[in-house]
């Protein structure tokens, strides 16, 4: 009984750190949005740090959004019967229009070896480009 009383409460609290902060409407929201054979991960806003890589919140105005995105690159892509490569790019994009209380989203992908990563609006209009930056191996 102690044992499932531990594990529950841990399930518990692992739970509510899943759960997505409220937006600050003074500020604009950026969601991360990558095809299920990435991984899109925030990792920095203008050259700073994030405590919370799941998302972007940032103040109105220019920003340049950091963000790594991971995939495999399948062995069609290398030739051979190699097995997948793990690779990891981050990715930059600058926008410079952030309004507050409005949510943008940023969509992560790839092709072959290459990654990508563009900002949309609500409207899915298309605000910018990412430009990739260095990738390896993971």
């Amino acid at each position: 009984m102690r044992a499932f009383l531990a594990v529950t409460s841990l399930a518990l609290l692992s739970g509510c750190s899943l759960l997505m902060p409220s937006h600050d409407p003074s500020e604009a929201w950026v969601d991360l949005q990558a095809d299920e054979e990435t991984q899109l991960v925030a990792s920095k806003v203008d050259n700073k740090g994030l405590e919370d890589d799941r998302f972007f919140q940032v103040s109105p105005g220019a920003h340049e959004l950091h963000a790594r995105v991971r995939f495999n690159v399948a062995a069609t892509n290398m030739g051979g019967d190699e097995p997948p490569l793990a690779r990891s790019c981050e990715m930059t994009v600058k926008y410079n229009d952030f309004v507050a209380g409005q949510t943008y989203r940023l969509e992560a992908g790839s092709v072959g070896f290459r990654p990508w990563a563009k900002l949309f609006d609500t409207n899915d209009q298309l605000l910018g480009t990412a430009r990739e930056g260095s990738c390896g191996q993971i």
